[in-house]
């Protein structure tokens, strides 16, 4: 249920009016906008009597929300989240880029990588320190060490790091340590880790499941938001489909779908929504055009020989390139907002 109270009310009558929405069996979430106070309501809102809010002056309007997702809808929280890591936002007007191998492989390779990312204007460093694979005797990442080693990458650079998390019993140490905690397709509905990271105050990625509806997505974020943590960003990485020719299908109708339904910041993957590394660029330049708030790319300095997706990653080369083109897809873009 939302709640549309006059933007310029007085503070006090404000206060009245959640001291009565308190005495129900609900939560309250205030969101300050431009035209509109929102005081979003979650829990057993069925208790709520419309008619004893809207009695009160400020209050223009009480509207119940019909999709399962409260706290994701846009209707909730008409502005758009900015989540900001350091001096970096994603949402509002910018975009970013993450960079970086699916996995960490050893300190040679990230620092190598992390170095040449820097260099091409990457604002965040990818690699995956544990890794889930289809096949149990594919490389399952290093682990502990791998999450040590992004950690130096990122002392030696000033990258912050994303990297994905598999099981609760990490969340600690991914709390201090990770500045973008990575919540891969796999485990897009593994809810009791949902629950924990909902827990924490930092900024979770929550990439889209296989063959994850739209819904299904939204869904998996409000579980981390009902549990406190607002700081989630959507990530749009290719379904499963009878194609087979690419990877995955990458479903960039997601892109204005989500921002028109959720006020969270959304992102596409065009490395796992391809698995073709001349796919990439171009699929990279259309979520940007979308209207995505950055990509997420993976990037080898020695593809051939990589442990894991050398296939989708791209040479360091093609990486700068790419960033040139965004970017340049973006000023473009600007001039018409």
């Amino acid at each position: 249920m939302i709640i549309k109270v006059r933007a310029q009310s007085p503070e006090e009558e404000v206060n009245k009016l959640l001291e009565i929405i308190e005495r129900w069996p609900v939560k309250v979430h205030r969101s300050d906008g431009i035209e509109h106070i929102l005081l979003g309501l979650v829990g057993d809102t069925n208790s709520v009597d419309p008619t004893m809010i809207l009695s009160h002056d400020i209050v223009e309007d009480v509207v119940r929300i019909a999709e399962p997702y409260k706290q994701a809808n846009r209707r909730f929280h008409e502005q758009d989240t900015v989540i900001r890591i350091g001096d970096m936002a994603i949402g509002g007007g910018d975009l970013i880029t993450i960079a970086g191998p699916c996995a960490v492989e050893s300190r040679e390779q990230i620092m190598t990588i992390a170095g040449k990312v820097k260099a091409a204007g990457a604002d965040m460093l990818r690699g995956g320190a544990y890794k889930p694979r289809t096949s149990p005797y594919s490389f399952q990442g290093l682990g502990a060490e791998g999450l040590d080693l992004l950690m130096e990458a990122k002392a030696e650079t000033g990258l912050p790091i994303v990297t994905e998390i598999m099981s609760v019993n990490d969340v600690d140490r991914f709390a201090r340590d990770v500045d973008l905690i990575q919540v891969g397709a796999r485990n897009m509905q593994n809810f009791t880790l949902l629950k924990e990271l909902g827990h924490i105050r930092k900024p979770v990625l929550l990439k889209r499941g296989q063959s994850a509806t739209i819904e299904d997505l939204l869904m998996s974020a409000e579980y981390i938001m009902d549990g406190g943590n607002t700081e989630v960003v959507l990530c749009e990485r290719g379904l499963r489909t009878f194609e087979n020719y690419s990877r995955n299908t990458l479903d960039l109708g997601a892109v204005p779908i989500i921002k028109s339904r959720s006020h969270l910041p959304v992102i596409v993957d065009p490395s796992h929504g391809s698995g073709k590394r001349f796919m990439v660029e171009p699929l990279a330049l259309a979520a940007v055009a979308a209207g995505a708030y950055g990509i997420i790319v993976e990037v080898h300095n020695d593809p051939e020989r990589a442990l894991s997706d050398g296939q989708q990653s791209l040479y360091p080369e093609q990486f700068t390139t790419l960033v040139k083109k965004v970017k340049a897809v973006q000023a473009a873009l600007s001039q018409f907002r």
